[in-house]
């Protein structure tokens, strides 16, 4: 049996003019600012009007572990949106845009998948309108001024062994992770050692995702700390006076970007920070105005919900004011299989048992999101392969945890596929109050905070760290930051810091290598385990494959 590709699926939609898709959300003409013919920005103007109506209701879609099998989050949301449009209800998307990294690297894009995509696809995870360019440079202008600032007499008297901005490009690349720069002599500057972390790491492309306005970014990056002089004292962006120029780069980058499914319904795309480095969620300007706009907003958060949604719960809905309605937890018959033992290359085969045994990772989940006081529905997303007595034993587990489970055949079949998905979730919505609180108050000291995470999500007995990081926790709270929440950087296929430990472990420890403090953003970065903040790219990238053919379309994008 043979499918097209996620590609080839995109370059046969029926795209309109992007100006019809603004017109389902009655916004004008005149507030689009075009890119081509089928991705225009929204006007700050247009989202500023909105700002007196009533918001509609927002699910957030999540999922178990991702492993190497797929569990189709992203396609998923895509899916609902068309499936809640085509049961009549006015619902619009929003998700993260594509980093270059993975693109080239080994995950891939992230505009969905099958008959669930938004196009244009490959815009979308190439250069699309150029917003990561700008936060690239935006963070790059600082780093150079910082550089620039010591160079020219260090005014400010930044001790240059304690400069805590790094630079940042949108690439996988593990060779500049720990840098040496200002090397050859006096007109070069100051030795010092430095590093790169990838875009979506930047603490820029945070505040971008968090801002709520243009003065409120600017603001934002004012606040970000670069480094600190001899005395410990903090030295800030405002200091070296690089927040404007800032803002002017970001300006149009701050408006969220309008584009279609492939049944023509309104996506928002916009923002892009990982789910396992940063915060995962897209910008709260695109999720807010798609709530004064649509009646259903659909969006998703990067990875499982111990990283994606713990994030959105306590970080994104805590700074923006959001109350989520209602969460989908995405699971699919291969992904429990890998979880209960079963090799990559051995899935096609009928296995009801390792479906049975890998079912506690999505169990975890549920419990875990039980736990933020929103009602859950878990979505089987099926895969041709999948045999009944597979999904039966999936769906009857999640009964078992007295949970609903609902077969979504979206990626095959479009709004049609997932049509009783959407019936589900209205029915959950308008029966079932949500009850949201994040998982720990403003107030509770930082470690603390680390320790609830690890504990109630990870379900790790204790959190390792050096009396040097407990210590930098305590002075940063002596500074006025012990209200922040913090931003766990951990690796997404576990619940542990060990990548390979599938299910839902138990009797394990979250060792906290580095904290870093991002005060524009309004968080604390805790980095466990080993993950990176630069990641590298695999023994054979995607990009050995990405070619142009000779009709002049790329091939090998997915």
């Amino acid at each position: 049996m043979s499918f097209k590709s996620d590609i080839e699926i995109a370059r046969e939609a029926n795209k309109k003019p992007i100006q019809e898709i603004g017109a389902k959300l009655d916004i004008p003409y005149e507030d689009l600012l075009p890119f081509g013919h089928d991705k225009a920005k929204v006007s700050e103007n247009f989202i500023k009007a909105q700002a007196g109506k009533e918001d509609g209701k927002l699910i957030l879609v999540t999922a178990i572990n991702p492993t190497p099998a797929g569990e189709g989050k992203t396609t998923t949301t895509v899916g609902l949106g068309d499936g809640l449009n085509r049961i009549g209800k006015k619902a619009a998307i929003c998700i993260r845009e594509a980093s270059l990294g993975p693109c080239f690297g080994m995950k891939g894009g992230a505009a969905g998948g099958g008959y669930a995509q938004v196009v244009p696809m490959e815009d979308m995870n190439l250069h699309f309108t150029g917003d990561f360019h700008a936060i690239t440079s935006a963070h790059n202008l600082l780093a150079a001024m910082v550089d620039n600032h010591i160079y020219w007499g260090n005014e400010q008297e930044i001790d240059i062994r304690r400069i805590a901005y790094r630079r940042v490009m949108d690439m996988n690349d593990r060779a500049l992770r720990q840098i040496v720069c200002n090397l050859g002599g006096v007109a070069n500057g100051f030795p010092r050692e430095a590093g790169f972390d990838i875009t979506v790491a930047s603490e820029v492309m945070a505040i971008l995702c968090l801002a709520t306005d243009l003065a409120d970014l600017e603001k934002r990056l004012g606040d970000i700390i670069v480094a600190y002089r001899r005395d410990r004292s903090p030295v800030y962006c405002r200091d070296i006076k690089a927040d404007g120029a800032m803002t002017v780069l970001l300006q149009q980058a701050m408006q969220p970007n309008l584009v279609q499914t492939l049944e023509n319904n309104p996506a928002f795309v916009h923002g892009g920070p990982f789910a396992n480095i940063a915060h995962g969620c897209n910008s709260v300007v695109a999720t807010t105005t798609a709530l004064k706009l649509a009646d259903y907003v659909v969006t998703e958060a990067g990875f499982g919900a111990d990283l994606g949604a713990e994030k959105f719960m306590n970080i994104k809905c805590r700074k923006a004011g959001l109350k989520p309605d209602a969460v989908v937890i995405v699971a699919t018959v291969r992904a429990m299989k890998m979880n209960g033992g079963v090799a990559k290359a051995d899935l096609g085969a009928e296995n009801v048992d390792a479906v049975i045994n890998g079912c506690p990772n999505l169990g975890r989940h549920m419990e875990n999101i039980k736990k933020f006081g929103v009602p859950a529905v878990v979505a089987i997303n099926h895969f041709v392969t999948d045999t009944d007595a597979e999904v039966e034993a999936l769906m009857n587990y999640v009964k078992e945890q007295g949970g609903e489970a609902v077969l979504s055949k979206h990626w095959a079949m479009g709004s049609e596929g997932i049509q009783p998905l959407a019936e589900k979730v209205v029915e959950v919505i308008e029966s079932t109050p949500s009850n949201f609180a994040p998982l720990y108050p403003s107030e509770m000291p930082l470690f603390e905070k680390i320790e609830t995470i690890a504990k109630e999500i990870y379900r790790a007995d204790e959190v390792i760290a050096d009396q040097k990081i407990r210590d930098q926790l305590r002075q940063w709270e002596d500074q006025g930051y012990g209200d922040l929440p913090v931003c766990m950087a951990k690796t997404q296929y576990s619940f542990t810091t060990d990548p390979n430990r599938r299910g839902a472990p138990v009797g394990h420890s979250l060792p906290v290598r580095e904290v870093r403090l991002s005060a524009g953003a309004g968080f604390i970065v805790v980095i466990c385990g080993e993950i990176m903040t630069m990641p590298g790219l695999p023994k054979v990238p995607s990009a050995e494959s990405i070619h142009i053919n000779d009709d002049g379309m790329i091939e090998g994008l997915f």
